[in-house]
């Protein structure tokens, strides 16, 4: 279909600011595993091998969808569904966000690598619930610019743990960092505690069966087993190169000689405000190109952007060059999340919301658990230059699926189901 004209009030609508606040929530825990885990671990001595197999803790990211029919199938009495395991997750993550500060890296390392493992199953488990419920109240047209404000809004929760958290870590304890950063859970949860249950699509799965086989049927049955290995191929490898290029990040900063405050100062502000206005032109973009083109564009520029990563290890410690490389690369990202995020939405049958999203999403974590965690090693035998020219290498096959995927004239369509359920 041709994409529909929005007006600009869909960017302040009630469900767009519902998006910013459980965006952020849902980003918090993820940045603060990516950043302030790997940050703390850094100073605390851990080599560059041993902080690679720290990615392993984010295996939940990929597993989600196994235990995502329980969300379809379950609810929390008046609370409902989905408010009721946003609710559960968010207070869960408060508390395990701060305990996990209070470990001793130099000492106990095993119990770290345990509670970053229960934070990054809470997170998972709170983004399925997150992604069911925006799928939910956002209408048809809506999608792109909902998908580009809860992407702005995701990344905008990086800016805690990945500056200010080590802007404070140089003026306080590790302990006393966790728990501010944990904190800053509460608005999500206050967002929690105020909105209402979504409409329901259908009828929801009357046992667990039907919440764990249906979803899955559908997705296999609605194109056939051909078209379902495309489409999870795709989404496996579309932002596999940038997500390797910046899965070691923090490391690779320090170890051109930048300080924890020029990282959190330069790099990671530059980051935010790049990666927002990215957000924010993708999803404006994407209601002229629609998702197809758009996907095609923001994947060029995401890919191209990784290539800045190999100049800066070239230069050197230079500030300049480290936020003008940072800041087009998040620049990238922002502008191919939207785009990825609003075709995993599109891709989504509205009345098995949570596990299918979940089963989308969990794949697109795949890189950055399992192959991330190899990085450590990579960098070792190739050196921070031909790491980065590997991880552009990387970014190609999944554009070039774009071809089967999202053809560029193509007429854009939603699940068969899906269309029937919105009419």
């Amino acid at each position: 279909m041709t994409p529909s004209p929005i007006s600009w009030h869909s960017y302040l609508n009630r469900r767009m600011l519902i998006c910013v606040f459980l965006g952020f929530s849902s980003g918090l825990p993820l940045f603060i595993l990516l950043s302030l885990l790997q940050a703390w671990l850094a100073k605390s001595g851990l080599n560059v091998k041993a902080l690679g197999l720290f990615a392993l803790v984010m295996f939940p990211y990929t597993w989600k969808f196994l235990w995502s029919p329980l969300m379809d199938r379950f609810h929390f009495g008046k609370m409902g569904r989905r408010r009721g395991w946003m609710f559960f997750t968010q207070i869960a993550l408060f508390l395990g966000i701060g305990g996990m500060g209070m470990l001793d890296p130099q000492t106990q390392v095993g119990t770290i690598a345990f509670m970053a493992s229960v934070v990054a199953f809470l997170s998972a488990s709170q983004d399925i619930v997150i992604d069911a419920y925006r799928r939910e109240i956002l209408p048809e047209e809506e999608l792109g610019l909902g998908s580009a404000i809860h992407v702005n809004a995701y990344k905008l929760s990086g800016m805690v743990p990945g500056a200010l958290s080590l802007v404070l870590a140089d003026l306080m304890a590790w302990q006393s960092v966790f728990w501010i950063t944990a904190a800053f859970m509460l608005p999500g949860l206050i967002c929690t505690l105020l909105v209402k249950e979504p409409k329901v699509y259908g009828t929801p799965p009357k046992s667990l069966r039907e919440a764990v086989v249906l979803p899955f049927q559908e997705f296999v049955t609605r194109g056939g087993w051909s078209s379902a290995l495309w489409v999870l191929a795709f989404i496996f490898l579309y932002k596999l190169g940038d997500s390797m290029a910046t899965a070691l990040a923090t490391k690779f900063y320090i170890d051109l000689g930048f300080s924890m405050t020029q990282i959190g100062v330069v790099s990671k502000t530059t980051s935010l405000w790049a990666s927002v206005v990215g957000g924010i032109v993708g999803g404006i973009w994407m209601i002229r190109l629609g998702i197809n083109k758009a996907l095609w564009i923001f994947g060029v520029i995401q890919a191209v952007a990784i290539l800045g990563f190999a100049w800066l290890a070239q230069i050197g410690a230079d500030t300049v060059v480290l936020a003008a490389v940072i800041g087009f690369e998040a620049f990238g990202v922002g502008l191919g999340t939207a785009a990825f995020v609003a075709y995993i939405m599109r891709e989504t049958d509205p009345r098995y919301t949570a596990t299918q999203y979940a089963l989308f999403t969990s794949l697109a974590a795949v890189p950055r658990t399992f192959v991330n965690s190899s990085v450590g090693y990579i960098v070792a035998d190739l050196g921070w230059f031909n790491f980065f020219i590997l991880c552009f290498v990387l970014a190609l096959p999944g554009m070039l699926m774009l071809i089967k995927i999202a053809p560029w004239n193509h007429v854009e369509h939603r699940p068969a189901a899906s269309v029937e359920i919105l009419k």
